[in-house]
Formats: C-alpha cells, structure tokens, sequence
C-alpha cells in the first residue's frame, strides 16, 4: 500500500524529533561559546517550527485529498506526544532547558502523565473491544496547540525577552494554561473511553441474551 503524502510528513515530522533532542542535549554543553549555543539552539528552533507547522499541513492534505485513514489517525497524535514528551522533559532539565526559563517540572509531569495515562487507556480499550478507537475532542486540540505555543515560546524566550522584559510572565500564563488544558482533555478522554466500554459491554451482552 502506498504512503499518503500526509502520512509521509507525519513520519517524517517524528523522524525530526531525533535531531531536535540532538540539538536541545548539546545546547548546554560545557566548553561551548554563547555563539555555538546560540547557534544550536536555533537549530533545535528551526527543526521544532518545521515539525509544528507540518502538524497542521498532514491534517490538510488528508481532509482534502480525501486520504483520512486509520494509519494517520494513529501517526498523527503519536507524533504530537513524543515530541511533547521530548520537548517537556528537555525543557525542564538543567541539560537541556533553556537558561533562565525553566519548564517547571509540575507542568512537564501534567503534561507528559496525561499522554501516558492516555496510552495506558487506549491499551485497556483495545483488550476490552478488541478495536482501535481514536477520537480527537478539541479540548485536546486546544491543549496540543497551547503545547506547542509553549515550546517555542521557551526555545525563543532569550531573545523576546531582551525586548519584551515581560515575556516570562506571559510563558507562565502559557505553560499554566497547556498543563490546565492537558489535565481537563485526560478528564474527557477517560469519560469518553468509559462509555465507549460501557455501550461495547451492553452490545454484547445484548446479543448473549
């Protein structure tokens, strides 16, 4: 079977997540010069806004070529999770966060527990159903979003900040709000993947009576 376009972008937006925690691990190398971390840096910047504009482009190319499938159903929010995962663990690290900018380790744990609380989830769904079942709810989408404003805001934080003093009470505000959002779209998954269960039990139990 041949590869959509959309599904291709897809990949290879999560094969780009290697050289982003390539870049991200060295940005705080002993040895180096402000200029080669600079430099880094903005290679990690660069990489992270190809794969976030590539995240809503393999959506579009799906819904108008008509090439929605469950591959990419699938693909699609893997790739936003492992990225995230990525991102929030670097950012909140000494190794990899940004000097001066910080991810609180709190909004990394929210936000990396809640995709793997949700993985968790889709796990028990498919043993139960025996079916795959994946339905993005836009406080999801929201939550995604708020994610990856959060993420490039932190990466370019350095130099807004120079010219905005204020644009660390505006990356609290945003990285507050993606930790809220991710917590409140885990609550609706859970809802969501229960009564999935509970319809599935009742159809078959109603077919065994």
């Amino acid at each position: 079977m041949k590869l959509s376009w959309a599904n291709r972008i897809t990949i290879t937006r999560i094969l780009l997540i290697v050289p982003f925690v390539i870049f991200m691990l060295k940005i705080n190398s002993p040895g180096l010069t402000d200029s080669m971390r600079n430099l880094i840096r903005y290679a990690a910047i660069l990489i992270f806004f190809v794969m976030a504009a590539s995240d809503g482009l393999d959506g579009f190319l799906a819904r108008r070529n008509g090439q929605v499938t469950k591959l990419g159903s699938f693909l699609d929010p893997t790739a936003d999770k492992l990225l995230m995962t990525c991102a929030c663990l670097l950012l909140s690290s000494d190794r990899g966060g940004v000097d001066g900018f910080l991810l609180p380790p709190t909004v990394a744990v929210l936000i990396v527990g809640k995709d793997v609380l949700l993985l968790v989830g889709f796990v028990i769904v498919y043993f139960i159903t025996g079916k795959v079942r994946i339905v993005p709810v836009f406080v999801g989408k929201v939550a995604t979003t708020l994610q990856l404003s959060m993420v490039a805001g932190i990466l370019i934080a350095p130099e807004v900040s120079s010219v905005f003093p204020g644009w660390i009470w505006s990356l609290r505000f945003l990285w507050w709000s993606a930790a809220a959002t991710a917590v409140l779209a885990m609550l609706i998954y859970i809802r969501n993947g229960s009564r999935f269960i509970e319809e599935y039990d009742q159809t078959v139990n109603g077919k065994v009576a």
